[in-house]
């Protein structure tokens, strides 16, 4: 059985106090705006060191309150035990195993969680950097080297942008070289991650929604190029040829038009654009089945279970739909889910269960 305990302070709305959270699956039950997704909020926090439904750590802070806390300790059958502390004052500071620590991708697979959120509805219907953002997150819950790649080119970006407004042209040849660089390492590895999960996406909204065909592809701004096996992604060289052709395109932009940063990722049937014709109901599928997919995925390259945390995902699926999808959930190390009080709740619960009641950002044992 895995161990988890997490201890709060001043953190959104909830209590100053540790809660127990060592077992198999947890259901947090309450009404809305009643701290539920706050301690769904709490665990991804403890995990990354980010919050998924911000990118300001001072809308976490309790009201009236200067700073916040989270202490987490966290062990499997295959980690020791991990303790994580994160003291939001102003500034953030985060200790693992009681040393400091001054990245976050040193929280790599300490708990590894996948979130199932409202939000997810806009990897299938946002745009396209949220299916990017999919991928890159994806790639960055386990690969470290990628989130170093993926920071470069990111800077080497801005740089070279800025280049473009400045008029400083004669450096274009030195930025554009570390740009290739580590932009082909980026589309190396998001071609290859798309075509894994490819394997794992399509038999999965098939079994669910009937509808056979629907795929995800990978469309690299750098363009492909036709070889005797099918599609390659470019040389180096021959990239560095393309930049250097579309300079003068660039310079009148002011930005730079092509590379990682402008791939697209789309989902099609019959190569065509399933989202144009898709339902609200099918895209809501497409963006749950991704989160399914991004846990099965995981725990095939790492063989390691993810810790899932789902808020409030069912309650838009029809009852026939909610019965395949619970029936499809990936393996999990441990499940945290959130419901509200008049749904069926009681039918998802196992011997392994724990179910807590939230009122104000208070837990309580339902069995009490």
């Amino acid at each position: 059985m895995p161990f988890l305990s997490l201890s709060l302070y001043n953190f959104r709305n909830l209590k100053n106090d540790n809660i127990n959270l060592n077992f198999k699956e947890v259901f947090f039950v309450g009404e809305n705006g009643q701290g539920k997704s706050n301690l769904l909020e709490a665990l991804y926090y403890s995990a990354y060191g980010s919050s998924f439904r911000t990118h300001s750590d001072s809308q976490i802070i309790k009201n009236l309150q200067q700073n916040f806390s989270l202490i987490s300790m966290y062990s499997n059958e295959k980690e020791s035990l991990q303790r994580i502390k994160i003291i939001y004052d102003k500034k953030k500071s985060i200790e693992k195993n009681g040393k400091k620590i001054h990245d976050r991708k040193e929280l790599v697979n300490t708990i590894p969680c996948v979130v199932f959120c409202h939000g997810d509805m806009e990897f299938a219907t946002g745009e396209p950097e949220c299916r990017r953002f999919f991928i890159d997150q994806t790639l960055t819950m386990y690969d470290s080297v990628y989130l170093d790649d993926l920071r470069n080119y990111k800077k080497i970006l801005k740089t070279r942008n800025l280049i473009l407004k400045e008029n400083k042209y004669e450096l274009l040849d030195v930025y554009d070289l570390q740009l290739v660089q580590r932009g082909l390492e980026i589309q190396k590895k998001r071609k290859k991650t798309v075509f894994q999960i490819n394997e794992i996406f399509g038999k999965l909204y098939e079994e669910i929604s009937g509808i056979e065909g629907v795929s995800v592809k990978y469309i690299p701004s750098w363009k492909e190029i036709d070889c005797d096996y099918g599609k390659r992604l470019p040389s180096q060289e021959e990239l560095l040829k393309f930049l250097k052709e579309k300079q003068d395109q660039d310079k009148i932009l002011g930005t730079t038009f092509y590379g990682p940063h402008k791939d697209k990722i789309i989902f099609v049937k019959d190569n065509k654009n399933f989202i144009q014709t898709a339902s609200t109901g099918q895209c809501r599928l497409i963006s749950l089945l991704l989160r399914v997919t991004q846990s099965v995925y995981y725990k095939r390259v790492t063989n390691i279970k993810p810790v899932l945390l789902m808020d409030d995902v069912m309650l838009e699926l029809d009852p026939k739909k909610r019965e395949k999808f619970t029936s499809m959930i990936p393996e999990y190390e441990q499940l945290f889910c959130t419901f509200l009080p008049g749904e069926p709740y009681e039918n998802y619960k196992k011997s392994t269960t724990k179910v807590y009641k939230i009122e104000n950002g208070e837990w309580s044992d339902e069995e009490r």
